[in-house]
């Protein structure tokens, strides 16, 4: 599979990396991550540049969550009800995403991506919140901007151990970002509590 990504990302270059990150962020199951990693490769051969490819990245991220944003907004919750199957959404999990949204929304937006089973809603769950525009893309570009500039070096530095790299990168990525969403939701929760206390 990565040879024929990396034939495809030969040919099409930097149009062909936009695309591809802009299905990947509208929750589409679509390898895009991986073909960040193999841009970096190209990028390392000296194939392309580290500043478009990163450009790429950010406006084809930034499409996708503004297109699955929009459509969660004027859809809303109705319209996961009818393709929640498509897109891999139970309304357990549609649930449990709002709810974790509802407790912070900048750790939902940024780390969101990260976590297994939710990766896909979050674009789809700011807009059907109604979460203010300029608000989603600033934290939606905190999270692609380094989630491309991270795929981008490890594909930079160890693009030819793909193989060895792929099952460590789905498997301990979304942990750590479970862990760093954990960890802000305890802060904030710690936070407020304390907060609570002085008032009373």
């Amino acid at each position: 599979m990565s040879e024929y990504i990396l034939s495809y990302l030969s040919t099409l270059g930097l149009v062909g990396l936009l695309v591809g990150v802009f299905i990947e962020s509208m929750g589409v199951p679509f390898p895009g991550g991986i073909m960040v990693i193999l841009t970096g490769l190209l990028v390392h051969q000296g194939q392309l540049e580290f500043s478009r490819a990163i450009l790429a990245t950010l406006f084809g991220y930034t499409g996708g969550s503004l297109a699955a944003y929009l459509i969660g907004r004027n859809l809303g919750q109705p319209f996961f009800a009818r393709v929640g199957a498509f897109l891999h959404i139970s309304p357990e999990r549609f649930e449990q995403a709002q709810s974790l949204l509802d407790r912070s929304a900048p750790a939902f937006i940024i780390f969101g991506r990260f976590l297994p089973g939710l990766s896909n809603l979050t674009p789809y769950i700011a807009g059907v919140s109604r979460i203010s525009l300029p608000y989603f893309l600033f934290y939606n570009a905190i999270f692609t901007l380094g989630w491309g500039v991270l795929y981008l070096l490890v594909g930079m530095f160890f693009g030819h151990n793909y193989q060895l790299l792929a099952p460590y990168l789905n498997t301990k990525l979304p942990l750590l970002g479970l862990a760093l969403l954990g960890s802000y939701l305890a802060y904030v929760f710690i936070r407020n509590f304390y907060r609570n206390r002085v008032k009373n």
